[in-house]
């Protein structure tokens, strides 16, 4: 009987090494995709090679950030990776070589990433700011531990102004006894109860920015692919482009000889150069493609895309109806944890496939949608320009929309995987005006994006080919992403 139960303690203790070499090694690989990321946008900062104080600073801001984005991207490919997993196991229910990938690693990997974003979101990302922002009080001495001083004392009166934030709403919202009593419950109630709060605002934000960017990726893909020639004239586009290019280099000649005309006016035929000659070579690189990409390879990605925005809309449509007919669609959350018992994909493999391709199109699709809204255009990173304020708030609005993907696909009907670890402990999710409200607004303002976007193009198309578009661009500037001209173009005699 002791032989069996050392036995049974020597598999625990392989088991669970086993799956924390297994997490380690996941996250290194995050860890080390993140790095790179961060270092392409930051800033190259000179100014800080002779200060070992800002550049210790930046340095640790850096890592904290590059942390954060390694856990949102666990929290991305979390619901992906279990997805497949259970399928694995029910296809491959004997196999030695997959018995790693069980139960309790999935559980312990959602813990995890559950714990990280709690910790990256009120912890490591205000201590980076706060940190970086730092110069020490008055009258101290300045260095690290001035700045680390103040950055400690802005953490506790934050956490202070957030704590009575919450426990004023939760005395507000509910004044029974029992609730009253699990207000002095620090880990079992407040940092639930805020992170289900954190998670309300960026499932709102994903309702938000995953429309838009929806119909947004069309825009984004005609601009990287070559778009088929119909009904024009590259040869003369290209000749009016060149004489325009002509006019305004000899006007910047003359305005250069003249020393009472620099200033804004040359800046401005500058930038009007530039987007000539940018206009250029687009219109050159539409000519030189090769007849398959123009006329195979754009067509085929819109109708991925199409496809997958299509099959997006419907299957919401189709969790609106179960959740008006049948309560267990409801996302409460797993009471079961068992992983590789049943398949929760109808289909089974290729349904899980294409949930899985679903989630990513939805994660590309919020964050272009994000950075495409005017209110978060300032906080879109540029190659080796952007500051360490700007990578901070970039590194939380992603921890914040990885965070709630897991719950947006599950509220919407994208996959039946129940939620796992503390994803699952979302007041929110058991109120069905809630989750019913948020799949008809996806669905509805999913739909109207996209007849917008349609319309639009279908009529610029049959503006252009009327020849009624020159009506239409007579008082419009110059435009280098649509690639049309504008009445100082061809449009105009130069």
């Amino acid at each position: 009987m002791e032989e069996d139960d050392v036995s049974i303690r020597e598999q625990n203790f392989h088991s669970q090494v086993r799956e924390y070499i297994i997490c380690f090694l996941l996250f290194a690989v995050l860890y080390i995709v993140s790095y790179c990321i961060i270092t392409r946008y930051k800033r190259k900062s000179g100014e800080y090679d002779h200060e070992d104080e800002d550049a210790v600073v930046n340095r640790i801001s850096l890592y904290l950030c590059t942390f954060t984005l390694a856990v949102s991207g666990g929290a991305v490919f979390l619901l992906p990776f279990s997805i497949i997993s259970n399928e694995i196991l029910l296809s491959f229910p004997k196999n030695y070589y997959i018995q790693w990938l069980n139960g309790s690693l999935i559980h312990g990997l959602w813990n995890l990433v559950s714990l990280f974003s709690n910790l990256c979101l009120f912890v490591l990302m205000p201590f980076a700011y706060f940190f970086l922002e730092s110069e020490g009080f008055a009258g101290s001495k300045k260095g690290i531990r001035a700045r680390i001083l103040e950055t400690f004392v802005m953490l506790f009166l934050l956490a202070l102004l957030i704590l009575g934030i919450v426990w004023v709403a939760s005395a507000l919202i509910d004044n029974d006894p029992a609730s009253m009593e699990s207000l002095y419950d620090l880990w079992e109630f407040y940092l639930p109860y805020l992170y289900s709060c954190i998670s309300l605002m960026g499932g709102l934000l994903l309702l938000m920015c995953t429309p838009v960017g929806l119909s947004r990726m069309f825009s984004i893909m005609g601009q990287l692919l070559v778009k088929p020639t119909i009904l024009e004239d590259l040869d003369e586009q290209i000749y009016c482009i060149h004489l325009q290019e002509e006019a305004l280099q000899r006007r910047l000649n003359g305005t250069c000889s003249h020393a009472y005309t620099r200033g804004s006016f040359t800046h401005q035929l500058n930038k009007e150069l530039d987007n000539i000659r940018n206009l250029k070579n687009k219109l050159e690189r539409r000519k030189k493609a090769s007849g398959w990409e123009k006329n195979l390879l754009y067509p085929i990605v819109m109708l991925i895309l199409l496809a997958g925005t299509t099959i997006s809309v419907l299957m919401v449509v189709f969790n609106i109806l179960y959740l008006l007919v049948d309560e267990t669609a409801m996302p409460k959350g797993s009471t079961d944890r068992g992983i590789g018992n049943t398949s929760l994909s109808t289909f089974g493999l290729a349904q899980a496939v294409l949930e899985i391709i679903l989630m990513f199109y939805l994660m590309v699709s919020s964050v272009v949608g994000f950075y495409s809204l005017r209110v978060f255009q300032s906080l879109t990173p540029r190659n080796d320009d952007t500051t360490m304020t700007t990578i901070i708030g970039c590194c939380v609005s992603i921890l914040v929309l990885s965070s709630a993907l897991p719950v947006m696909s599950r509220t919407l009907g994208i996959t039946r995987f129940d939620l796992l670890g503390d994803f699952g402990r979302f007041n929110w999710l058991g109120n069905f005006y809630i989750v019913l409200s948020y799949n008809m607004l996806f669905a509805v303002v999913t739909t109207l994006c996209l007849v917008r976007k349609f319309t639009s193009a279908v009529r610029e198309e049959l503006l252009k080919a009327l020849g009624l578009d020159k009506l239409q661009l007579s008082n419009s500037p110059t435009d280098p992403e649509s690639g049309k001209l504008s009445a100082n173009g061809h449009q105009k005699t130069l």
